[in-house]
């Protein structure tokens, strides 16, 4: 019987597929520093972004056949030392786009009106200074008209482009591969229109762009750094819910300091799970815990793709 570890879980619809195949599936997840004794039960190893494949735990497990990862980026797989040494590695692309997408504008519309800090705020001061914070709270702004500035145009990129085009809002982007394409808007009704995007320069998007939004793998040096924050519109907003490590913390709090950003949201950060303290409590910066693909829709299309894909490798 083919035996898989699902290191970072799996949806029971993805581990029930995968067991009415006949394979046997343990969701028990075993510390970092285990697995090299533990995977040498296993024929296969499935992981989201907590569990780290490099190539001495591949070396250690020459019984593996395959690694299947939860999700859109393979940063913590060695995938091509994997491969080279005939182990299979597959992912699951597109099932969370959309989730991501929405937290981006979850993030987006946290910070145009303020909600992180009123959230912050209210429970403490909104019986005695309900009037106060009304007022400390009265100028925010619509997304609609405003234009977007998507890094990194895979499908995270476009599925956020269609949520700002469904918004009305004007979308730029920038990828390492220069593209034409449609982004595709679907009515009740049945009716659609095709909305064609075309990528350009990282200084343009950067500095048309009244919010900028990171969906890019993982960088050895930060995207936005100091002098990227210095070419961006005054009153930008920032949200980064790709890799930690393409955003320069430090002169991101300093850019929302002096004024040039007006919020930014993370849903990642460079040091995870410890994140800098100026960043968690930062009135300007709505956080979330690496949630991304965290909804029940997402989980399921992972599991149900990643489960046909691992049955699909070993029946043939």
């Amino acid at each position: 019987m083919i035996k898989i570890l699902a290191n970072d879980g799996i949806d029971p619809i993805g581990q029930e597929l995968l067991e009415k195949a006949g394979f046997q599936v343990d969701t028990e997840t075993i510390p970092q520093e285990k697995l090299e004794e533990a995977l040498k039960n296993y024929d296969a190893i499935t992981v989201r972004s907590a569990t780290k494949v490099r190539k001495e735990l591949i070396d250690a497990c020459p019984n593996i056949k395959l690694i299947g990862r939860g999700g859109v980026g393979m940063d913590n797989i060695d995938v091509e030392y994997a491969r080279s040494k005939g182990v299979n590695v597959v992912n699951t692309p597109a099932a969370s786009s959309l989730s991501v997408a929405e937290l981006v504008f979850s993030h987006l519309f946290t910070g145009i009106r303020f909600l992180q800090d009123a959230n912050r705020r209210m429970p403490k001061e909104g019986a005695t200074q309900f009037n106060a914070l009304k007022k400390a709270y009265a100028k925010g702004t619509e997304l609609s008209g405003k234009t977007i500035g998507i890094i990194g145009f895979g499908r995270i990129g476009r599925a956020t482009a269609k949520v700002a085009l469904g918004l009305g809002m004007n979308v730029v982007a920038y990828d390492l591969h220069p593209l034409e394409t449609e982004i595709e808007l679907n009515f009740q009704g049945g009716k659609s229109i095709k909305i064609p995007v075309k990528t350009i320069g990282l200084d343009e998007v950067i500095s048309q762009s009244d919010f900028i939004s990171l969906h890019t793998p993982f960088a050895s040096k930060p995207i936005l750094g100091k002098e990227e924050f210095e070419k961006m519109k005054k009153g930008v907003g920032v949200v980064n819910c790709s890799r930690g490590g393409t955003i320069d913390e430090e002169a991101l709090i300093a850019a929302i300091n002096n004024g040039t950003v007006a919020f930014a949201g993370l849903d990642v950060f460079n040091n995870e799970p410890t994140p800098l303290e100026g960043i968690l409590t930062h009135p300007k910066i709505s956080l979330t815990p690496h949630i991304g693909a965290s909804t029940n829709e997402a989980q399921e299309r992972i599991g149900t793709e990643l489960a046909t894909l691992i049955i699909k490798h070993f029946k043939n």
